[in-house]
């Protein structure tokens, strides 16, 4: 597949599969496998749960997300303010608390990403619940 130009991933625990883990485009790593599964794996999942490996994309699909968004921002800011700034149009001070509010703003943003709901992350919840986990 990937002769093929297409990116591959592997999930396994390092005992027959270290190999295919430092082959594959994206490694995943079992938490409980074998120290050289960690090693070459280019993620490790903590917990024995395959469903993590669903949750691990649509986290890392949203986290560049929000960075695309983020640069986008600060190249607006940029486009912007540096000509006016340049242009002596602007106070210096009131430049650098623009600054300040764009680094606030990229910032905030990013953090944002923690108030997420996934779409994966119900199927952890009901394990949990079903196991009485969750108090």
């Amino acid at each position: 597949m990937q002769s093929e130009g297409k990116v591959v991933a592997m999930v396994g625990d390092g005992i027959n599969d270290a190999p295919a883990l430092a082959r594959a485009d994206i490694g995943i790593a079992i938490g409980s496998g074998t120290d050289i599964a960690k090693e070459t794996g280019g993620i490790v999942l903590i917990k024995d749960d395959l469903r993590d490996v669903a949750l691990g994309v649509e986290l890392s699909k949203r986290t560049m997300r929000k960075i695309n968004s983020n640069l986008f921002w600060a190249f607006i800011y940029n486009v912007v303010m540096i000509p006016v700034a340049a242009a002596a149009l602007l106070n210096p001070m009131y430049a650098a608390g623009a600054m300040a509010i764009s680094s606030l703003t990229v910032v905030g943003n990013s953090a944002l990403l923690k108030l997420t709901k996934f779409k994966y992350a119900r199927f952890s919840d009901e394990k949990a619940e079903a196991s009485g986990e969750v108090s």
